[in-house]
């Protein structure tokens, strides 16, 4: 379990997103297209087509913390 900070805010995208892009290029998505910084130190998270599988970008500060789940 990531231990995340009270004032993060967690940012879920909605529909589907294509789950062959790597994190660097879900970190370009969440600065085009939410005009958010994906090391402002907030979750951002992806589902994938069938809802199988979410991508989570966090950056703690220290560095890019990706998760698959």
């Amino acid at each position: 379990m990531i231990p995340v900070p009270r004032d993060v805010k967690v940012w879920l995208a909605t529909g589907y997103t294509d789950m062959r892009k790597g994190f660097p290029g879900l970190a370009l998505m969440v600065q085009e297209t939410l005009k958010r910084d994906p090391h402002s130190g907030h979750l951002f998270c992806f589902r994938g087509r069938q809802g199988g599988l979410i991508k989570v970008i966090w950056h703690n500060g220290q560095g890019a913390c990706p998760s698959a789940i």
